[in-house]
């Protein structure tokens, strides 16, 4: 399993004027391109081995890119016997994601463009055509993120996580890992104006509602881990933030100035997060900003 940079940031905790240290998980740098490096090559690994060859993954970003990623490398080293991917698309996928999962076509990866992506991965699967990644509702996917929470464990009296939160498969998988070597650092999930069931389910007071989002991955308004994540926040001690588009855009070029990184949108909720979190005081202890991916 790949590790990723923990960097610290001092300028950055200076400029926010707190005492914390904060550092920079970044996932961004996984090889696998996010965060999602650590789950969907664990879920393509155990169905492997029980026979499946044929997978669907429906998504726009991360999954989609660590599912082909893992696949193309899995491939490599069995020649004789290669999995095949088909990576469904939206009709409103960003040019740049597009142009990045279109790196990874061969004659095992499939890349399609349609209206209705998740509900031709459903059919995919009903049908037995194919096997469907999708971590929001397969919990081998919890697993996956032990490790990001033993690597987090190396921060000596961590204080707080911020994540932001699509399906909240991170957050409950990190706090499910935190607990089995028993410590418990604040969980903070941030989703965004356009898409936030996990954090209205949480704390509905900074509820705002747009129609669309910077943080664009950030999807899941079904949330079928909404309870559990729910728990892991409260049971922790953290809370749930909502980010607008005018704080996304202040986060990333915070991050910029600060630490002279760039970082995708998806990532800076973690910064906005805890930005927001500042405003109504934090304890003393380090703090860890999940920069998820690309």
């Amino acid at each position: 399993m790949s590790t990723t940079p923990l960097t610290p940031a001092p300028r950055l905790a200076k400029a926010l004027g707190i005492n914390n240290k904060i550092f920079l998980k970044r996932e961004d740098l996984h090889p696998f391109g996010s965060h999602k490096g650590r789950s969907i090559p664990l879920m393509i690994e155990k169905y492997s081995k029980e026979g499946i060859t044929n997978f669907v993954v429906s998504s726009s970003g991360n999954a989609a890119l660590a599912a082909g990623l893992y696949l193309k490398k899995y491939n490599q080293k069995n020649k004789k016997h290669p999995l095949s991917l088909q990576i469904l698309v939206g009709g409103k996928i960003p040019a740049d994601k597009l142009k990045l999962l279109k790196k990874l076509l061969d004659k095992n990866i499939l890349i399609q463009q349609i209206y209705n992506p998740k509900q031709i991965a459903f059919q995919l699967e009903k049908n037995k055509q194919a096997h469907w990644l999708r971590q929001s509702t397969d919990d081998t996917a919890l697993t996956g993120y032990e490790s990001l929470a033993k690597e987090l464990s190396k921060i000596k009296k961590l204080q707080a996580v911020f994540i932001p939160t699509s399906s909240g498969t991170t957050a409950e998988g990190l706090y499910k890992g935190f607990k089995k070597i028993k410590i418990n650092p604040q969980i903070h999930i941030i989703q965004t104006t356009a898409c936030h069931p996990i954090a209205e389910a949480i704390n509905s007071a900074d509820l705002k509602n747009t129609t669309t989002s910077l943080a664009n991955a950030i999807v899941d308004k079904i949330a079928h881990r909404k309870i559990e994540v729910k728990q892991a926040v409260e049971e922790s001690g953290g809370n749930s933030w909502i980010a607008t588009d005018t704080e996304i855009r202040a986060a990333i070029k915070l991050i910029s100035k600060t630490e002279k990184i760039k970082i995708s949108a998806n990532s800076a909720l973690a910064l906005v997060g805890l930005k927001k979190a500042k405003e109504k005081k934090i304890a003393d202890g380090p703090i860890v900003l999940l920069i998820t991916g690309r």
